[in-house]
């Protein structure tokens, strides 16, 4: 971590207090939920081949029906925050991956249908070299990973 991120996190971690009393009791257990699991998710990335992580996260090259029960769909947009917000406030890089495989464990506890998707594409400053990119979509919206997902091409997915 640099040192401009150095200071934006200790800056964010000195404004949490605050930002936790403000918070229901059901968005702490989910934040607190999402900051355990962000860390088994990294720790899983950094190493277990991925095959053996790739079995927690539900049927290969299979996705969801679109259609979610609304109450569903409100629970799975809370995990989408409590994951993308704790993201923000753990010391180490909680970047696309372990976000998304952080909110599918969520997701999949709760029994809601949801698909987590890898996507590839031609990296812009190197072009000989891939980028990738991870996000989980449930019904119509996309809990973590939403931007510039549309830009990569999709290569598997988990549902």
């Amino acid at each position: 971590m640099n040192e401009a991120g150095k200071s934006s996190w200790l800056k964010s971690l000195k404004d949490a207090p605050a930002k936790w009393r403000r918070r229901s009791r059901t968005e702490r257990m989910l934040l607190l939920e999402a900051s355990v699991l962000l860390g088994a998710a990294r720790l899983g990335v950094l190493i277990l081949p991925f095959r053996w992580l790739a079995k927690s996260l539900g049927q290969h090259m299979k996705e969801t029906d679109e259609s979610i029960q609304p109450g569903d769909l409100h629970l799975a947009r809370m995990i989408g925050w409590a994951v993308r917000s704790g993201a923000n406030y753990t010391p180490w890089e909680s970047v696309c991956l372990p976000q998304a495989v952080a909110a599918k464990w969520m997701i999949k506890r709760r029994s809601i249908p949801g698909t987590l998707y890898l996507g590839v594409m031609k990296d812009e400053t190197k072009p000989e070299k891939l980028a990738a990119h991870a996000w989980v979509k449930c019904g119509q919206v996309i809990l973590t990973g939403a931007k510039g997902h549309r830009q990569y091409t999709v290569v598997s997915t988990f549902s």
